[in-house]
């Protein structure tokens, strides 16, 4: 979970095409202090690879501009065709309440996004690599191959008893 998270929720719930902020309204909505290097105009670039931070605010679907790192101000813009990620608790959707009447009623019912935050995967963590070496695979191989063994002999020395 970055720590910037809260900036990426609160552009989320903007409606409007640009969300002018100052640092410290962006310090005051992330409940931490930019760090040093957002004085100089890099840092608020919309590259990728900048900082944790652009991520953020590329994934909430916004750009900077109008960048003033004098004023200590920065314009979000709505990135155009961007579509707002927002998880199913954050919609409200039709459902059929079926212990009373088995009507539908427009609302969220309550598991829906129950577990909403409880987890979240680093950025540049790779889901798809595998979870052990082919050392490791081997080492665990034997260790089973070990256990299976003495399985196998307290199973022979009970059979003699």
């Amino acid at each position: 979970m970055s720590k910037y998270d809260r900036l990426a929720a609160y552009l989320r719930e903007q409606d409007r095409e640009q969300v002018p902020m100052t640092f410290a309204e962006i310090e005051r909505v992330v409940g931490t202090k930019l760090p040093s290097s957002q004085k100089h105009q890099a840092w608020w670039s919309n590259s990728t690879s900048n900082n944790v931070m652009t991520r953020v605010w590329l994934d909430a679907g916004y750009r900077t501009e109008q960048v003033d790192t004098a004023a200590r101000k920065v314009v979000f813009r709505r990135i155009a065709g961007a579509s707002v990620h927002r998880g199913m608790a954050d919609v409200a959707r039709e459902f059929t309440h079926t212990a009373n009447t088995g009507e539908k009623k427009l609302g969220r019912h309550s598991l829906i996004g129950c577990m909403k935050g409880t987890f979240t995967i680093e950025p540049g963590y790779d889901l798809t690599s595998p979870m052990f070496t082919e050392e490791e695979w081997a080492q665990i191989e034997k260790e089973m191959e070990e256990d299976w063994d003495q399985i196998e002999q307290g199973m022979n020395n009970q059979g003699k008893k």
